[in-house]
């Protein structure tokens, strides 16, 4: 069996966890995989790859990401999202909707991006979480990604809702972060969830509840990486 499935995944599990689960409605050595990893806490779109889209998995890794954040401003968190030591922002004066609109432009474009220190990036061949779990500094540099769009959705602080496109690499946990130092307030990202990874849409996924026969069913062929 070759091709790409769509999975909604759920929240409190592994990018990993999740293509374990998948494993079990496909023969035994099948070579199974993802296209990017989603944080524990996220939900939604992860395209996994089945048989000889493994082969072709940087291909869908690199295509431009959407996703949907609540965001809450007035307080920050050492992982930058609410799975974290959360650290209210002391006399935190909230802004108006209009300071938060004209905040959020200097995330759009090629920015240059810190990314957080509980990530899976490799610092010395190690993961970054992985060091920040052992109370390491992993020591990641700013980086240059790529913010397509950034939609406004609704403020009633301290939640703050936006739809983000962006390319590869791209943190949304690092603009919650920046954008409430913008602010001057602190921000973390509360809920993540992802909606569209290149041609591939949320509103496509099967929740890791479905059946066997239905996960084959869903399986889309080798060529939809290419549309």
């Amino acid at each position: 069996m070759n091709g790409w499935l769509a999975v909604d995944k759920p929240s409190g599990m592994t990018s990993r966890e999740v293509v374990n689960a998948v494993q079990n409605w496909f023969p035994r050595r099948t070579k199974i995989g993802h296209t990017g990893t989603l944080d524990p806490r996220a939900t939604g779109l992860l395209v996994i790859c089945i048989g000889e889209a493994t082969k072709l998995a940087d291909t869908v890794q690199s295509m431009g990401k959407s996703y949907w954040s609540r965001m809450r401003l007035g307080a920050t968190s050492d992982t930058d999202d609410a799975d974290g030591a959360i650290v209210e922002t002391a006399s935190a004066t909230p802004p108006d909707e209009a300071a938060v609109r004209a905040a959020i432009p200097a995330f759009i474009g090629s920015i240059l991006q810190l990314p957080p220190a509980y990530s899976a990036l490799k610092v010395g061949g190690k993961r970054a979480h992985k060091l920040a779990r052992r109370g390491i500094d992993p020591k990641l540099e700013p980086r240059t990604v790529r913010v397509d769009a950034i939609r406004f959705l609704s403020y009633d602080w301290p939640y703050l809702e936006l739809e983000i496109d962006c390319g590869k690499g791209t943190y949304v946990r690092s603009i919650a972060r920046d954008l409430g130092a913008t602010l001057g307030v602190g921000g973390l990202v509360q809920e993540l969830r992802r909606t569209r990874v290149g041609q591939f849409c949320v509103e496509e996924a099967i929740p890791l509840e479905s059946s066997r026969h239905a996960a084959v069913a869903a399986l889309q062929p080798l060529e939809r990486s290419m549309l």
